[in-house]
């Protein structure tokens, strides 16, 4: 499997999304996941994309049982800033959040270090500025080793690449939703942060609903 260089994180060319096998494209099987996982690290690839709002954390700990002994052959990336917990969806970025976010990740997944931390959505509340920073702090104590940004605006990613260096930035695009050409989060910034990873990029529909097959 070809690899690619994420400003300083390696990672094979195609990553797996694990999403779907916790919820929302249809029923899921706990151990036929942790054999895809398994069977994609075999074949190669070494990029797992998860979150803790996937599941409300289920994804996070499937992805760690799949890891279990193969840690040394993939790169996690997981996400902060979607708090589901009330029963909706909140987006949210305070420290104190990102960093209880980073801890409960870390036990869900069984590692001991996040290879690439996204802030799922910017955040309704504070400055972005404020949760890259918090998320910084992770980088300089160990439990993180890049940062990542979600559905970014090009003003939203040039405050948080002015806070800390950022090494992807996540938008959806697929052949359902290519909206991501016409608001490229890189516009306009003198160094471009990092590539523009594409999530949920393979589709299948029938409907409106949309079946996704996911990849982030």
């Amino acid at each position: 499997m070809r690899t690619v260089a994420l400003d300083g994180l390696s990672v094979s060319a195609e990553g797996l999304g694990c999403w779907g096998m916790s919820e929302v494209y249809g029923p899921t099987d706990w151990e036929q996941s942790i054999a895809t996982i398994r069977r994609a690290i075999d074949l190669g690839i070494t990029f797992l994309d998860t979150a803790d709002a996937y599941g409300a954390g289920h994804n996070e700990v499937l992805v760690g049982r799949a890891i279990a002994g193969r840690r040394d052959r993939v790169q996690i990336a997981t996400k902060v800033g979607i708090d589901r917990s009330m029963g909706s969806m909140s987006l949210r970025g305070e420290p104190a959040y990102i960093r209880r976010g980073c801890e409960a990740s870390l036990l869900r997944l069984g590692v001991e270090v996040i290879d690439l931390y996204y802030l799922h959505r910017p955040p309704a509340a504070n400055p972005i500025e404020e949760s890259i920073g918090a998320m910084a702090g992770l980088v300089a104590e160990g439990k993180v080793r890049h940062l990542g940004v979600c559905e970014v605006n090009p003003d939203q990613l040039r405050r948080a690449y002015a806070t800390h260096p950022i090494t992807a930035v996540q938008s959806e695009y697929s052949l359902w939703t290519r909206d991501a050409r016409h608001h490229r989060p890189d516009a306009g910034t003198s160094d471009r942060p990092g590539p523009v990873l594409a999530a949920r990029p393979r589709v299948l529909h029938r409907d409106r609903r949309c079946r996704r097959a996911s990849n982030g």
